[in-house]
């Protein structure tokens, strides 16, 4: 099945949302729910069907993008910055699994994105952009 960019885009106003591939792929999904929002991805088989997660409120409560079992990892890059402290880069370790935005030092204001591509069976590459605020943070964590 070939996952192409769709029009409009879904907004989540909910605590919760799982992330499927027929209703999200291509699709920008808009978290706006500033006491927090946990996102769950469907399986990573290797389908190359991306998700893009964009904030329309400054965090107040975690905003987290997880995968949906112990067996996926997620490999990639966060670029956090601020006006005070400039911008920091984090990477992925071997066993991340989860990204927790805290509407601080992890990023989370209003405008951050996070864009997940399923590429190849257990495999998430992402990609964070986020203003933060404080001493940077890494977002990632081995927490399924």
């Amino acid at each position: 099945m070939s996952y192409k960019q769709n029009l409009g885009a879904v907004t989540v106003t909910a605590s919760t949302v799982t992330v499927t591939r027929d209703a999200h792929a291509g699709v920008p999904i808009v978290l706006n729910r500033a006491a927090g929002c946990a996102a769950t991805l469907p399986a990573a088989t290797g389908s190359g069907a991306r998700f893009e997660f964009i904030l329309a409120a400054d965090a107040s409560g975690d905003q987290v993008v997880k995968v949906a079992n112990a067996s996926d990892t997620m490999m990639g890059v966060a670029y956090l910055g601020n006006d005070s402290a400039g911008a920091s880069c984090f990477y992925t370790g071997d066993t991340s699994d989860t990204i927790t935005m805290d509407g601080t030092t992890k990023g989370g204001k209003k405008g951050a994105r996070v864009v997940c591509d399923d590429i190849a069976a257990n495999i998430w590459a992402v990609l964070v952009y986020s203003e933060a605020s404080g001493t940077e943070a890494t977002p990632f964590s081995a927490g399924v």
